[in-house]
Parts: structure tokens; C-alpha cells; sequence
């Protein structure tokens, strides 16, 4: 197939370190490569991912300026490329002038789903454009909205190796971005009740920097509490085969949560509490324990041990893995094309 895949243009594909989607796209390309398709990414000009590269000229997702130049790239893409489908990570404003063409088209949402967005553009592109998200809670409001498909996210498998054992007194994990809504001060107050090492790793955003001194960097003693910066995959791979639990406290209802498969990839349980997909990615009981507040997951960390590591990594060859993701996106095609011809 000749496959085209846009991403925001933000970032380059695959991220430097931060940039959840961008890995998405990356590994989805490189997989899609591998199997022998002809794929063309529509992406940030510093990419450096599979497939035959074409930059947006724009690189700001909310100029308007910038979507009417990534749009024309596309259209002029599609012309020239004639693509057997058009998949998009990145904006559907883009797509626009490719809409009413009848030339598969597949949104994939990994923010909130507008529906008046989804509708808008099922309407315009007279049924050719489908819908994926990367979990069930995300289209409550718009399944009836066009066609859509739960495909979640994952992690490529070589990235991430197993530890079928940790230390007794292996630290709880955080990892993420160090903001109120991922929980990191009750990711410390998980810690210091439960009498857990807890390491904290994740870039803090600019306009957290106040919240951050306060709340986090406040309690980080360098012995019970610390702190180690952002991680590259290597320094995350390590980090994560070597911790007793992830914790993920999250105060927001996150559409997917990309760290819990790389955690499990590892071996390595999730304790987190019920908002946003936690609830799917992690098997209560099984692959970790899902909580509604956090009296309840400082009482789950005595059970971290209860949690076979083995059960963790084959949710994630099942579910969560380059190859369970890839494959799911070549069935949708080949079913989108289908339907076209």
C-alpha cells in the first residue's frame, strides 16, 4: 500500500525525548516499512523517521497561516503521490482540501474529541474519512459520529527489556511530565506512606516551574525522594526494569498514558488511580491495581509483589506492542481501501 502519515509539525518524529505522539508515528512508519508498504510522512522538517519525508512548512499547529501552508502540502502530497490512504496523527484542518476526495482517509485522535469537529469533517469528506482513537472512554460522545476503532497505543518491544526479578527494596517510579495534573506530589505522598524510595523523572514545563519548587522539588531529599531530569529511552528502559511499581496519579482524565505499556514492557506493575484509560490499560489485580483515591494505592503497594512481572510484559505483546499496533493499522486500511473501491 502507499501510505501517507502526518504528524503535528511541531516536533520532529521520531522526539528528541519529549513527544508521546511523535513516537507513535515513528514506530508505526518504521513498522509499516518493514512490511514492505510505501509510506510518505508529512512531518517536521528535522525528522528522521522510515518512509520518504515530506516537512510542513508550517510549524505552528494553531497559526493560521501555518495550517493553510501544511494544507496545500498535503493536497499537492496526495496529487502528486496518489496515495492509497491518507492517515492522520496531526490535524484534520489539514486534510481539508482532500476531504471530498475519494481517497481513504483515517483521523486518529490522541487529544479530546470535538464533536463538532467530527462531524464537520465526516460530512465534508462524504464518508471516506474514518475515525481511530486510542481508547474506549474517548468517543463516549461521538461513536455514533461515522465509523470508528480502538486502536491503542504501544511501544516498540526491542526498546524495552523485561526484568523478570527487582531488588526487595527496588524504588516506586514516576515518570512524566512534573505537573499538578500527573500527580507527582502524591506520587511522594504515595512514597513516604507506604516507606518507599520513589525517583521522579520527567521534564518540568516552563509555567510549572512555581508549582513544581513548591510541591515537588520542595520534598526531594536525594536519598527517600529524587529527582532525576528528563530520560532519554535508554536511561527510561533501565529506570523502569529496575522499579517495583510505576505510580500514576493522575488528576486528569489522560487519553491514554503511554508510560504504563512501557512500564509493563518491562515487567514492571502500575498503581494508578481511575481517570482516563487507566482503567483499560491496566488489568486490576493483574498487571497492577487501579484505585479511586490515594489512601487506596498506598495500600496496593504492599501487594506490588502479588503481580507477576511475566503477566505485565504479555499484556503488552498482546496489546501494547509495535507489532500488536502496527497490525491493527494494516487491518484498518486494507478494510478502509475495501470499502473504496
Amino acid at each position: 500500500m502507499k501510505i501517507a502519515l502526518t504528524a503535528d509539525p511541531e516536533l520532529p518524529v521520531p522526539p528528541l525525548l519529549y513527544g508521546g505522539i511523535e513516537r507513535i508515528v515513528d514506530m508505526l512508519a518504521r513498522g509499516l516499512v518493514a512490511k514492505g508498504h510505501d509510506v510518505t510522512l508529512f512531518a517536521h522538517r528535522d525528522s528522521h523517521s522510515a518512509g520518504r519525508l515530506i516537512p510542513w512548512p508550517g510549524l505552528r499547529s494553531t497559526d493560521i497561516g501555518a495550517t493553510l501552508a501544511n494544507a496545500a502540502t498535503l493536497a499537492r502530497g496526495q496529487f502528486e503521490g496518489q496515495f492509497d490512504i491518507v492517515h492522520s496523527f496531526s490535524r484534520i484542518a489539514y486534510m481539508m482540501p482532500i476531504l471530498p476526495m475519494r481517497v481513504p482517509k483515517l483521523m486518529t485522535y490522541q487529544r479530546a474529541v470535538t464533536p463538532r469537529t467530527v462531524r464537520l469533517g465526516y460530512q465534508l469528506s462524504r464518508g471516506s474519512l474514518g475515525f481511530t482513537a486510542i481508547s474506549a472512554w474517548m468517543i463516549e460522545d461521538v461513536r455514533n459520529i461515522g465509523s470508528w476503532t480502538v486502536i491503542p497505543n504501544g511501544v516498540p518491544l526491542d526498546t524495552y527489556q523485561f526484568q523478570a526479578e527487582v531488588a526487595d527494596d527496588a524504588p516506586l517510579v514516576f515518570l512524566g511530565r512534573v505537573e499538578e495534573i500527573k500527580g507527582p506530589h502524591l506520587a511522594i505522598r504515595i512514597a513516604r506512606e507506604s516507606g518507599r524510595r520513589l525517583i521522579i523523572a520527567g521534564n518540568i514545563p516552563d509555567e510549572k516551574q512555581e508549582w513544581v519548587k513548591t510541591h515537588v522539588l520542595s520534598e526531594v531529599d536525594g536519598n527517600r525522594i529524587q529527582y532525576i531530569g528528563p530520560v532519554n529511552d535508554a536511561e527510561k528502559n533501565r529506570l523502569l526494569g529496575g522499579a517495583a511499581a510505576l505510580l500514576m496519579p493522575i488528576l486528569w482524565d489522560e487519553p491514554f498514558g503511554i508510560v504504563m505499556a512501557e512500564a509493563m514492557a518491562c515487567g514492571t506493575p502500575v498503581l494508578g488511580l481511575a481517570r482516563g484509560a487507566v482503567c483499560e490499560v491496566v488489568d486490576d489485580g493483574i498487571t497492577g491495581f487501579v484505585r479511586e483515591g490515594v489512601d487506596g494505592l498506598v495500600a496496593a503497594v504492599d501487594r506490588v509483589p502479588t503481580i507477576a512481572r511475566a503477566a505485565c510484559r504479555a499484556r503488552v505483546e498482546a496489546h501494547y506492542s509495535d507489532r500488536a499496533v502496527v497490525e491493527s493499522y494494516e487491518r484498518l486500511y486494507r478494510a478502509r481501501i475495501g470499502l473504496a473501491a
